[in-house]
C-alpha cells in the first residue's frame, strides 16, 4: 500500500515595510503572537496565528524580496461572516463590505462589475466574501464556509478549530432540528444529542443530511 508524508502548511510569509507597526496591527486584532526572533546579521521573523488557525503568517526583515502589501488573496475562512467582519472592524480594521461573485473568480477583484452586495443567495457555503487590508495593503479575503464540499476533509476525523466554529455548528444543527420536529408533528425529539451529532458529522464531510 503507497503512501504519502504529510504536508501540512504551516505559515505564509508576506512583505512589509515596519515590522513593529504589522506586528502591533495583528496583535491588535487579537492575533497569537507565536515568535519574534531577531539576528545580528539583520534577519528578523515574527510569526502570528488568526484565531483558530492552524497555519500562521510571518513577516519580518531579509525575509522576502516581494514589494511591501502585494500579498494578496490571502484567505480567512469564518463560519459567520457578518460576525467575523464586525469583530474586525470593533478591533480597528478596515473591511469592506460583504458581496458574493456574479462571475466565476470575481472574490480577486480582477473581473469587472463580477461582485454583488451582500451575502450569497441563501447564504450558500464558499459563496460569501470581504476584503480587508493590513497597514501595508497587503490584501487578506474573508470567506464563509460552513458545508465543507465532499472531499475536503478528513473523513476519519470530525473536529472544530475554534469555540466560535462549534457553536455555530450547534446553531446549524439546532435550526434544521427544529424542522425536523415540525415535520414529525412537533413532537419533542428525545434523541436530539444523537441527531445532532449526525448532522454535524454529515454536515462536516459534505455528506447528505438527515432530515
Amino acid at each position: 500500500m503507497n503512501s504519502t508524508s504529510d504536508l501540512k502548511l504551516e505559515a505564509v510569509v508576506i512583505p512589509v515595510a515596519d515590522v513593529d507597526r504589522s506586528k502591533r496591527f495583528y496583535q491588535a486584532l487579537g492575533w497569537r503572537l507565536d515568535a519574534d526572533f531577531a539576528f545580528d546579521n539583520g534577519f528578523r521573523v515574527v510569526q502570528v496565528t488568526p484565531p483558530g488557525s492552524p497555519a500562521s503568517i510571518q513577516f519580518g526583515t531579509l525575509i522576502t524580496g516581494q514589494k511591501p502589501g502585494t500579498a494578496e488573496g490571502v484567505y480567512l475562512v469564518v463560519s459567520d461572516l457578518a460576525a467575523a467582519r464586525d469583530q474586525l472592524v470593533a478591533l480597528g480594521a478596515e473591511v469592506g463590505e460583504i458581496f458574493h461573485p456574479q462571475a466565476p473568480g470575481a472574490q480577486f477583484s480582477q473581473i469587472m462589475d463580477g461582485q454583488a452586495d451582500g451575502l450569497a443567495a441563501d447564504r450558500a457555503s464558499y459563496g460569501s466574501f470581504a476584503t480587508f487590508r493590513d497597514p501595508d495593503g497587503n490584501a487578506f479575503l474573508l470567506q464563509e464556509v460552513t458545508v465543507r464540499l465532499p472531499g475536503r476533509v478528513d473523513t476519519a476525523a470530525t473536529s472544530y478549530l475554534s469555540r466560535g466554529d462549534l457553536v455555530e455548528a450547534l446553531k446549524r444543527a439546532a435550526a434544521a432540528h427544529g424542522e425536523h420536529e415540525t415535520r414529525n408533528g412537533g413532537a419533542h425529539d428525545e434523541n436530539w444529542p444523537e441527531w445532532y451529532a449526525t448532522y454535524m458529522v454529515a454536515e462536516q464531510h459534505g455528506d447528505e443530511l438527515p432530515r
